[in-house]
This record gives structure tokens, C-alpha cells and sequence, in this order.
């Protein structure tokens, strides 16, 4: 079948690479000139199956309520004149309670598990190299109280297949010493020895020359007006070209993998996709004392920021603000990242010179991603993973090959049909 994919970060290309795989003609549209050069760019570096865990919790929401008002607050709430925006919310509110929270971790759980082990399969079969490392994940709480709820989550992620084990400080400071200089004190922590950090840029442009290898076409500084629905079906999608001429491309299936932008294009053909854009934000540092800096994957429990050690930097990324799809850096949120990473790497980090960068989540309110078929018979969604992209990425773009291919996949997972 000829396959049009539409989106180029990391959910597309490996959407693509395994289209071609099974045997599809394959062609990727990118309003950018390249791949993954937005909310693939550059963010925390973390294939974390530990904390695949839906942000619509009970826990996350008390706390929620209490950073009203805290411009430092990890998770802020702006609401717009949306109706799109306040019924995302309701839904999430929904999505909070016991039963739904349950069924929602078991869902994310098992995608995230399975693209871990699809990412290993591409890394050793296609010699990817994208500064990845194999040591972890450790998270580290200062908050007494966090740290004991802390200790039941990772035991239902135990339940789940999860090896997310409970650790004191000692034991911290022997899986990361670079933390022995932090500012304030550690209670504990929780660590991950499965998991792995990486750039997700530097993978999405690998997997993209493989692609290309294999006859994947990618068409770059092209955008899609719309779409044209017939019959049930999408005819044909509209597209602007970098000349600015406009052009029809048909095909048997499209896929949207636009991210944020997914619903702007799917609501005039009226298929629902509940994503709201979560931007976060993330600094990458140059490494002024490599052996003071972590090798290890971090997550800062009190702060959200993660910490990923990439090659010769270091990049720090985290908060979250439910808002506008503006991308605009607010200055009091980088200084928050780079006054963070002095509390914990004094002297390890070239603090003159900072690369900041924001980025648009795609989020649901279940946190649970929209994979599958829509109402519409030849129109398929690969979006709303929030901020899991990477660590679902690999997995999510081969059980889609499936479904469009009439294969089963390999886990179980709410799939649209």
C-alpha cells in the first residue's frame, strides 16, 4: 500500500521505518526542514519505563491544587478561552479516579516496556549510535512523605514487570557519587537498573537515514492544509509545498503523527483526538568537569527535572504548563533549570554558556496515547504521547505497522478501531 505519514519526529519516523519494514511505499511530510526539530529536539533524554505513570492521578492533583499560584510551581495551570482546553480538563479530572488510574498504568506500562525492547532491537541491528547510555534510572526524593509514597508506587510498578527498586541514601550516593555535592539533603530514592537515557534527536536522524535507505521518501518544508474526506474515507491530503504551490498527494492509509497539532487537523473531519499541548522546558550544559558530572539518569522528585548525560553534556529538563501552544522561553523557568543544576553539580558545569530550548507536549488526559484507526477507514493516529515520546517512540511506530497491516500486535493496549 502507499502510506503518507504525516509528522517527521521521533512518533512518525518510526512510524515509517516500520511501514517500509512490512513492505508499504512509504512517504513522510514535514513542515520543517529536517526531522525531530521540535518536540523531539530536545528534551530530558529518558527512556523511562519506571515512570510510565499517568500524570491524571489523585496524588498528582492535590498537588496540583497546592502549586496554584507558585510561579516555580513544577505543573501550572493557564486556562484559555478554549472550549477544547476546559473539556480536556474535565476529562482529565475524570481520568483521576482509582479504577480509571489503574487501567491507565497497565495500558502505559505495557507500550513502554515493549518500545524499550524495540528500541534495543533497532540500536543492535542497525549500529545507532545517540549517546546512549544503559545505567538507569535513579530518582531521588528530599520530602520524607514523597519518598514513603514513593515506595508503594514502586511496588505496584514491581507488580506491573517494573524492577523499580526502593533505595536509601547510601545507596543513592553509591549508584550517582555526583550527587554527593547537591545543596540540600536526599531521604532516599528509587532505582531503575533497565532503563536507559539517550538523544532522541540524534536517534530520529539515524532512523531517518535508515529510512531513507529502505525507500521511505521524506518531503521537507512542506506543510498539510487539510485533509479531504469522501465516502468515509481520506481522498487525498492537501499540502503546501516550499515554493508555496499548493499539491494533492493520494494514498491507500495517512497517518497523522503531528503531535500537538494532530487535532487542528482532524477537527473538520470531525474525529475526535483529545491532545493538549504540555509545554516543558529543558537546558543543556557543556561539561566543564566530567568526573563530577552524573552518568546515571536522574529525576529530581521535588523539582520534576530529569538529568541525562549526553555525550559531552548534560541536559536538564522538566516543568510543565498546561496553556497555549506558545513556545515562548519564559525567563524565570531557565533560570530555574540552571539554579537547579548548580544546587546539585556546582563545579561540574560550564554555567556561561546554557542551551535552552521549550517544546509542546501532546497530551491526553488519560496519558494514555491515541494509536490506531479512526472512524474514518484509511485514517490512522500515532499522537498524544506526552511526555513519553521517546520512551514509546520505537514501539508505538511498530504496533501501528501492525494494525495497518492486519497483524495483531504484540501486546495489549487499548488501541483505537
Amino acid at each position: 500500500m502507499k502510506i503518507v505519514v504525516l509528522g517527521a519526529g521521533v512518533i512518525g519516523v518510526s512510524s515509517a521505518w516500520w511501514l517500509a519494514r512490512a513492505g508499504h511505499e512509504v512517504e513522510v511530510i514535514e513542515r520543517r526542514p529536517g526531522v525531530a526539530l521540535e518536540t523531539s529536539r530536545a528534551n530530558g533524554g529518558q527512556i523511562s519505563v519506571c515512570y510510565a505513570e499517568p500524570w491524571a492521578s489523585a496524588h498528582t492533583l492535590k498537588k496540583v491544587l497546592r502549586w496554584v499560584g507558585r510561579a516555580d510551581a513544577p505543573l501550572r495551570v493557564s486556562l484559555q478561552a478554549s472550549p477544547r482546553q476546559w473539556l480536556w480538563c474535565a476529562r482529565y479530572l475524570s481520568e483521576c479516579r482509582a479504577p480509571r488510574f489503574v487501567a491507565n498504568l497497565r495500558a502505559m506500562v505495557a507500550l513502554a516496556q515493549y518500545s524499550r525492547a524495540t528500541l534495543g532491537e533497532l540500536r543492535t541491528q542497525l549500529h545507532l549510535d545517540y549517546q546512549q547510555l544503559q545505567r538507569g534510572i535513579l530518582a531521588f526524593y528530599r520530602d520524607p512523605q514523597e519518598y514513603e509514597h514513593a515506595q508503594a508506587s514502586a511496588a505496584l510498578m514491581r507488580e506491573l514487570g517494573v524492577d523499580r527498586r526502593v533505595v536509601d541514601t547510601a545507596e543513592v550516593l553509591r549508584i550517582e557519587p555526583a550527587l554527593a555535592a547537591a545543596r540540600d539533603p536526599i531521604v532516599g530514592g528509587d532505582y531503575t537498573e533497565t532503563d536507559e537515557s539517550g538523544d532522541v534527536h540524534l536517534f530520529t536522524r539515524a532512523l531517518a537515514e535508515r529510512a531513507r535507505a529502505a525507500g521511505v521518501m521524506f518531503r521537507y518544508n512542506t506543510r498539510v492544509n487539510r485533509l479531504v474526506a469522501v465516502d468515509g474515507r481520506v481522498s487525498v491530503a492537501e499540502l503546501v509545498e516550499p515554493d508555496g504551490y499548493f499539491r494533492s498527494v493520494r494514498a491507500d492509509v495517512f497517518v497523522v503523527a503531528l503531535g500537538s497539532y494532530s487535532p487542528q487537523l482532524l477537527a473538520p473531519l470531525h474525529v475526535a483526538c483529545p491532545v493538549w499541548p504540555v509545554k516543558g522546558y529543558s537546558a543543556t550544559f557543556s561539561l566543564k568537569d566530567p568526573q563530577a558530572t552524573p552518568v546515571v539518569s536522574l529525576v529530581d522528585q521535588e523539582a520534576k527535572i530529569v538529568t541525562s548525560r549526553l555525550g559531552n553534556h548534560l541536559r536538564m529538563a522538566g516543568t510543565a504548563e498546561l496553556g497555549s501552544y506558545s513556545r515562548i522561553l519564559d525567563t524565570g523557568r531557565c533560570n530555574q533549570l540552571v539554579e537547579h543544576a548548580k544546587s546539585l553539580f556546582p563545579n561540574a558545569l560550564d554555567f556561561a554558556n546554557v542551551q535552552f530550548w521549550s517544546g509542546l507536549r501532546p497530551t491526553t488526559p488519560s496519558n494514555v496515547p491515541l494509536i490506531g484507526r479512526t472512524r474514518l477507514r484509511n485514517l490512522y493516529l500515532n499522537t498524544g504521547h506526552g511526555s513519553l515520546g521517546w520512551t514509546m517512540g520505537a514501539g508505538s511506530g511498530r504496533v501501528l505497522a501492525d494494525l495497518i497491516s492486519g497483524r495483531v500486535p504484540d501486546i495489549s493496549f487499548p488501541f483505537l478501531s
